[in-house]
C-alpha cells in the first residue's frame, strides 16, 4: 500500500513539472564575436541516436554555422557525439550537415538579407521545446576587435551603474 502511494506521488510530481524549454547547448561566444540582428527558431531533422544523444545533453556548437543551399536551410559544424548504446546501423556521423525546418518566406528573407550585406547565420543554442529539438539561429554581423572592446566597456559600465543604483536604494 505504501509503495503504491509513493509511485503515485512520483507520477503526480512528474506531471506537475512545467514542460518548459531545456537547453542542451549554447554558443556563449557568439554574442561576444557577433552583433545579433535577428533571431529565428528552427526545427532540426535528426536521427534517433542523435535525439538520444541530445537528450543526454551532449552537443557542441563551437564552430557551427547555417547556410541556405538550394532554397533549404542547413546547419554545418554541429557536433553531436554518437549515442553510447547505438551500434552498427544505429549510429550516425557526428559532424554531418543537418536540415533545418523553417517557413519558406523566412528562408526567402534570409537569402535576400545575406546577399545584400555580409551577414552570417550562427546557431545560438540547441534546446528541446515541447519534446522537439530546436535550434535558435541568429542573423549576425561580425564584430571587429575594437567593437568587442567597446561592447565589454559598455557592459561593465552598465553593471557598475546597476550596482550603484542598488546600493543607493538600500
Amino acid at each position: 500500500m505504501a509503495q503504491a502511494k509513493k509511485t503515485k506521488a512520483k507520477r503526480d510530481a512528474k506531471k506537475a513539472e512545467p514542460s518548459g524549454d531545456r537547453t542542451v547547448a549554447s554558443n556563449r561566444r557568439a554574442r561576444h564575436d557577433y552583433d545579433i540582428l535577428e533571431t529565428f527558431e528552427c526545427g532540426m531533422v535528426l536521427t534517433g541516436s542523435e535525439v538520444k544523444s541530445l537528450r543526454e545533453g551532449k552537443a557542441q556548437l563551437a564552430d557551427a554555422y547555417a547556410r541556405v543551399d538550394n532554397r533549404e536551410l542547413w546547419l554545418f559544424g554541429l557536433h553531436v557525439p554518437p549515442w553510447k548504446f547505438a551500434v552498427g546501423f544505429g549510429t550516425h556521423d557526428p559532424d554531418r550537415k543537418r536540415k533545418l525546418l523553417i517557413h519558406r518566406h523566412e528562408i526567402e528573407d534570409l537569402i535576400v538579407q545575406t546577399q545584400r550585406q555580409p551577414l552570417t547565420l550562427i546557431p545560438l543554442k540547441v534546446y528541446f521545446h515541447e519534446g522537439k529539438a530546436k535550434v535558435e539561429l541568429g542573423l549576425a554581423r561580425g564584430r571587429k576587435v575594437h567593437d568587442k572592446r567597446h561592447a565589454i566597456r559598455e557592459r561593465d559600465e552598465k553593471r557598475e551603474a546597476d550596482r550603484a543604483h542598488r546600493n543607493a536604494s538600500r
